[in-house]
């Protein structure tokens, strides 16, 4: 009886057993069920081992969430949908495996939780004042969820001291967005069927991904693009500097036989380093073509802005930046004028000029299909003024603009869209004065934050520093035509502000094997 219990507590056996009767319990079952029963066995196994697999799929089937809603009957009435039942998984998870290993702290302290929370005070005090509680705690419930995802990938990044964990993360994040993108290219091509989506003279149709519309879809694949140009400016650099020394080093060295060594070594690297780049030149074009098909005006014009901002701060010597950026801007313009630019873009671009500059009253205003978009979004924006003028300080309630939205109507546009279509005006309406300022300090505190990184970190880490501020400008300028904090995109963005916590000194490449060796000594204490 001895000898079977001693038995039983091998941890091969009992991996054994277990194995057996999940073989058994599948074999049982239907076919189509079965497998994917074998799929979500496979996709758990691998999460529990790698943490950065339960990212990928957290970051990759979030997104799903409109998709689900519409095509799957009765996803509404599930309380959580795809993303938050995921989020709630990986948290779980995460605060599991700590207790297990007995770890002496949960999640890090990361300081770009700072400006998460003053969001979250400031917009709190919509809560005396909101039209909807239920909506309003959702809304800071929303951000809460940003403060804990930002905690856990950066307390995932520290524990797991090393480049590895962090670029797992980055691949997790850039991995999803490249799925949604061929998502996107099918629907381009003809898979959504869309009428009213018909652009390019009715040849295809705009590209909105699982989101369900194209903006936010267009939103999402400029952030994501932002960062992927971010990182790859770093790994497509140390590739060409491989390229230009490797002769050099290998006809320094002194003897033929270590010569060889050495050169089958470099090529061994020079593989990999290949690899890496190749890898990122694809993500990099399967996102920008997403960018392009979801034809989102406010996306184009976010990542144009985050290319710039990029573009100046990559040199090391700021005057270099801004005349590259100069350049970049100077070639653009000389395209629109020489006719070299397509003139659909030309027209895309030209109508977008109307939305920055023809702003006023549109009661009265004679509405066509030429205008009928922009009217409409001028309509959403008069009514958020509005409503800020009611109540300035704490607004009509954080996530309450549709609620509110009937009381401030305007004739002909009795339709909420949800949002003011203008991040800014949807917190001044929604949240008040103390909430807008609070929100624009929060960003701010953000690119400081960033910038500091970026000015301490080397090698890819500093391009990964690079594409979070080409992220951050996108996310800012886009706000001023959208609202990207929605289909659990939160998620993502908390992801990567924890990336910014990841970044900042001492947690860097440097300090990697002392961060170690601390959560050693935290496992073992």
């Amino acid at each position: 009886m001895s000898a079977l219990s001693l038995r039983l507590t091998n941890p091969q056996l009992r991996w054994a057993i277990l194995a057996v009767v999940a073989g058994i319990g599948i074999a049982l079952l239907p076919l189509p069920v079965a497998l994917a029963v074998a799929a979500v066995i496979v996709i758990a196994f691998a999460c529990v081992v790698d943490y950065s697999a339960a990212l990928l799929v957290l970051f990759t089937a979030a997104p799903l969430k409109a998709l689900i809603e519409t095509e799957v009957p009765g996803a509404l009435n599930w309380g959580l949908d795809i993303g938050q039942m995921l989020f709630l998984a990986v948290t779980v998870l995460w605060i599991g495996q700590r207790i297990l290993r007995r770890d002496r702290f949960i999640f890090a302290w990361s300081p770009t939780l700072v400006p998460i929370i003053i969001v979250i005070v400031s917009a709190g005090f919509s809560v005396w004042t909101t039209l909807s509680y239920q909506r309003t705690i959702k809304e800071l419930v929303i951000w809460v969820a940003i403060a804990v995802m930002c905690a856990l990938v950066t307390s995932h990044a520290r524990r797991n001291a090393s480049r590895y964990a962090l670029a797992g993360m980055v691949a997790a994040l850039l991995i999803g967005g490249c799925v949604q993108s061929l998502i996107g290219l099918y629907e381009f091509l003809g898979g959504s069927g869309a009428a009213h989506l018909w652009i390019l003279d009715y040849r295809f149709f705009r590209a909105f991904g699982s989101f369900g519309q194209p903006n936010p879809f267009g939103g999402y694949m400029g952030l994501l693009l932002a960062l992927c140009v971010g990182v790859s400016s770093e790994i497509i650099k140390d590739f060409f500097i491989q390229i230009r020394f490797k002769y050099q080093q290998d006809h320094s060295l002194p003897s033929e036989a270590t010569r060889r060594g050495h050169i089958g070594d470099k090529k061994s690297m020079m593989l990999k380093s290949s690899s890496l780049a190749i890898l990122i030149l694809a993500a990099t074009g399967i996102l920008a073509l997403g960018l392009g098909i979801s034809w989102s005006r406010g996306a184009w014009v976010g990542f144009a802005a985050a290319l710039v901002v990029m573009l100046i701060l990559y040199p090391r010597r700021r005057a270099i930046g801004i005349g590259l950026a100069a350049l970049l801007i100077g070639g653009g313009a000389l395209a629109v004028v020489t006719g070299i630019a397509p003139p659909s873009i030309i027209q895309r671009f030209s109508d977008f000029t109307q939305d920055l500059t023809g702003f006023g009253d549109v009661r009265g205003q004679v509405i066509s299909d030429a205008n009928y978009a922009v009217l409409e979004r001028f309509a959403h924006w008069q009514a958020a003024i509005w409503m800020a003028e009611d109540s300035p300080y704490t607004g009509i309630g954080f996530g309450a603009y549709e609620v509110a939205y009937p009381k401030y109507e305007l004739m002909n546009w009795t339709f909420a869209l949800g949002h003011a279509h203008n991040y800014y005006l949807n917190m001044l309406a929604e949240t008040g004065l103390i909430g807008l300022i609070g929100y624009v300090a929060a960003w701010g505190m953000i690119l400081l934050l960033s910038l500091r990184a970026l000015d301490r970190s080397t090698g890819w880490r500093r391009g990964l520093a690079l594409g979070l501020l080409g992220v951050w400008t996108h996310l800012l300028v886009h706000s001023l035509f959208d609202k990207l904090y929605v289909n659990n995109l939160f998620l993502h963005i908390g992801a990567m502000l924890g990336l910014i916590g990841a970044l900042l000194p001492p947690y860097d490449d440097k300090g990697a094997a002392s961060i170690a060796q601390q959560a050693q000594n935290n496992r073992e204490g």
